[in-house]
């Protein structure tokens, strides 16, 4: 079974490329025919429809607005900050729009801050990659939607296996979720076992089990509908007439069919997102100033986390005198529990800090991996925390970034190891680090000729 979902998505990606490669040619078709048909669409004049009564306001109102700014020579021409500019009028336009007039003010004023916090965040959210549907980078819950919809799309052409998928990766509820996928199980199994018993081939949808367990689930109906049920309304013991889903045989190849969807039930598992790096080369001011983590990394939300920390804070002060270092540790660890993801800093000796995110229970290989990945010379390194502890990949690859007190964010210092420290030394291109590619990253290069230089060193660099 998991197999066949490996397939089931290979092909979504194949036709996916089929689809963008564009329209197809007959073989019997010249190749000097193909060209001027083709030369004859791009030829053809493009019908573009005028703009409306709306679109002319909008326009006019933009270009006003356009005009005052280049008026105003302290105005702020980067992309960033137009973009923001642009995002906070639209709010506020549809702010205005929706909302009362004594409410107006306070919805701006809550707005504007919020679009001045994130210029403090070390980051703007948390992303995730799923590359089994595309290669977009997304948020959690943008991710959750596209998966949905992604599965519903391909319920005609394989309905059995994505109902499972939907049951799993649809649902967040861990135990509901089993629940549901050992009731759906438990009426398949009685159709194999009982085939002529015909109470085994009927489910009331009043029935406070299916209602509870099967029917509030997403893909659990579309699972019954791919083992051969239908809904019917039928009568009752009592002579009333209420819905009922019943089992027919010919809906469905075989019973051996019904084998499979049990076993792709009890197989088939979430549909994975893989974090992102978001990767990020800041420079010493820039890092300075980059310190406010956002609410996405937190377990809790933040008025949770102030209000636990304030209680907390109470009372450390209360017994501050009769705590062990035991208990401290222990609740330093809690303390670290109420973060999901990690902003790991690597600062090297020039100054340039590499940054990742990184879940608080991933380990400190997938670090060293992340810095590696990321070196212009593929050399030994080590890594040192704030406290002076070098970090061994031989001794410290299976420890969580909770167990090496990581969390929520700390900056390491980047060093050789001393097996090729004296080659690093003797070297021209010493001061090289990271890959052109990285370094290109930099935000806000100031055009100073020390870091012009090492990005000139770094792109002309070769490897030892």
């Amino acid at each position: 079974m998991t197999d066949r979902i490996k397939k089931f998505f290979q092909k979504k990606k194949v036709d996916a490329k089929f689809k963008l490669a564009g329209p197809g040619h007959k073989l019997s078709e010249s190749t000097l025919s193909s060209q001027s048909s083709n030369q004859s669409r791009k030829d053809a004049p493009i019908k573009r429809m005028g703009l409306s009564e709306e679109s002319k306001v909008a326009a006019e109102a933009a270009l006003s607005r356009l005009s005052q700014r280049r008026e105003n020579p302290a105005f702020n021409t980067s992309l960033a900050a137009i973009q923001a500019q642009v995002k906070k009028e639209l709010e506020n336009e549809k702010a205005n729009e929706t909302a009362s007039a004594s409410k107006s003010s306070t919805t701006e004023e809550r707005k504007e801050i919020e679009m001045d916090l994130p210029k403090n965040f070390a980051a703007s959210g948390v992303y995730f990659k799923c590359p089994l549907i595309s290669n977009d980078i997304l948020p959690r819950d943008e991710w959750k939607r596209n998966i949905k919809t992604f599965l519903y799309e391909q319920l005609e052409q394989e309905r059995g296996l994505t109902a499972c998928l939907m049951i799993q990766s649809c649902n967040s509820n861990r135990e509901k979720i089993d629940t549901c996928v050992e009731t759906l199980c438990k009426y398949l199994e009685n159709i194999i076992t009982y085939p002529e018993e015909e109470k085994y081939q009927k489910i009331r949808m009043s029935n406070r089990a299916f209602r509870e367990r099967v029917q509030p689930l997403e893909g659990a109906m579309e699972l019954l509908q791919a083992a051969g049920f239908v809904q019917e309304k039928l009568t009752n013991a009592e002579g009333v007439e209420e819905e009922f889903l019943v089992f027919h045989a010919d809906n469905v190849p075989s019973v051996e069919s019904l084998t499979t969807l049990i076993d792709g039930l009890r197989t088939a598992e979430p549909i994975q997102l893989e974090l992102d790096r978001n990767l990020q080369v800041l420079l010493p001011s820039q890092a300075a100033n980059k310190v406010q983590l956002p609410p996405s990394f937190y377990a809790l939300s933040p008025e949770e986390i102030k209000r636990e920390q304030q209680l907390r804070a109470e009372a450390i002060e209360r017994s501050q005198m009769l705590r062990t270092k035991a208990m401290r540790e222990k609740d330093e660890i809690r303390e670290m529990r109420k973060y999901k993801f990690a902003i790991i800093r690597v600062r090297f000796p020039d100054g340039i800090l590499l940054q990742g995110t990184f879940s608080v229970y991933e380990r400190y290989n997938e670090i060293h991996e992340f810095v590696q990945e990321n070196l212009e010379h593929d050399l030994p390194f080590v890594l040192n925390t704030p406290t002076g502890h070098k970090l061994i990949i031989e001794e410290d690859a299976n420890k969580t970034l909770i167990d090496l007190r990581l969390v929520p964010a700390t900056v390491l210092t980047f060093a050789w190891h001393s097996s090729v420290a004296e080659q690093i030394h003797n070297s021209p291109n010493k001061d090289v680090y990271l890959k052109p590619e990285v370094m290109v990253l930099v935000q806000e290069i100031p055009t100073t000729p020390e870091l012009l230089r090492k990005l000139t060193l770094s792109a002309s660099s070769s490897d030892y």
